[in-house]
């Protein structure tokens, strides 16, 4: 995978606010099969088959519910090592009976959709072989067509379910912001991502080393919206990991953009335009 590695900007780790810690810890590790690797009484950090923690879910006093009409989160993306786990999900999710909102063919990868019980979405993929994605100049060749379930449940191995698998990581994140222009001058001119896709005036896809995209974009539910409150349900924050050596350049340029960064321990934070905090 290396378009998820150390030499190269990427999404590491999520943490969101949740209504209800044991009803979003029974979904993400029953449902989805994630493992609490660290818990208090109102938070828990999960990781998939191993020690990295990739999501932290908190709960809230008094929580607001998920404004689905505000900036946010669109959906977490888990990435699968191979085609095999993704069929594995599948027959899971036909087993527990778990509603599945969408199954898509993106050609350069196979998705399921889901939602945890605050109406977060959740996308599983798998990514084909990058040497079969298209490419017209510099962007990629992307679309939403059926997922062939029946040629996806040929690959299932006769061992059952047990959980996510070692390998398993963050995609990508797919935000929903208020105005594209300043949402992709931030993530360009800022921490240097090139565009891969513009999906007509509503979407924008942006990656680091030529990958189909660790960042989406939309505007179709928030276009114009408000940042969330604290109280409300939904993303709190999501790291992005960027090369140890392009850390002061991001935050000069941030900080051109006329942007505050602010040094929280080890890592930088900043707002995007649309109030999605990011460490980096």
């Amino acid at each position: 995978m290396t378009f998820h590695t150390e030499k190269v900007k990427h999404i590491t780790h999520i943490h969101l606010k949740v209504a209800n810690l044991e009803r979003s810890l029974n979904f993400y590790q029953n449902i989805l099969g994630f493992h609490v690797i660290e818990q208090q009484p109102k938070l828990a950090v999960l990781t998939a088959g191993g020690i990295k923690s990739l999501l932290t879910i908190e709960q809230l006093e008094n929580a607001k519910p998920l404004d689905p009409r505000k900036t946010g989160l669109f959906h977490i993306a888990f990435l699968l090592p191979k085609r095999a786990d993704l069929a594995k999900v599948l027959r899971h999710f036909i087993h527990t009976g778990y509603p599945v909102q969408g199954a898509s063919d993106h050609l350069v990868s196979e998705a399921l959709y889901i939602a945890d019980p605050d109406g977060n979405g959740v996308e599983i993929y798998v990514d084909r072989d990058p040497d079969e994605w298209g490419w017209v100049g510099e962007e990629v060749e992307m679309s939403t067509l059926p997922l062939d379930a029946n040629a996806l449940m040929k690959e299932v191995a006769v061992d059952g379910w047990q959980g996510m698998p070692d390998g398993t990581i963050i995609g990508h994140i797919h935000l929903q912001v208020s105005d594209l222009a300043s949402i992709e001058k931030f993530y360009t001119q800022g921490f240097g991502f090139e565009v891969v896709n513009h999906f007509g005036q509503q979407a924008v896809f942006l990656s680091s080393a030529g990958y189909h995209h660790h960042i989406g974009t939309n505007t179709w539910n928030s276009i114009g919206g408000s940042e969330p409150s604290d109280e409300e349900t939904g993303l709190k924050s999501y790291t992005i990991t960027v090369p140890t050596n392009e850390r002061l350049e991001i935050v000069g340029r941030l900080q051109n953009l006329g942007e505050r960064v602010n040094l929280d321990g080890e890592q930088y934070l900043v707002k995007d335009p649309s109030g999605n905090r990011i460490y980096f």
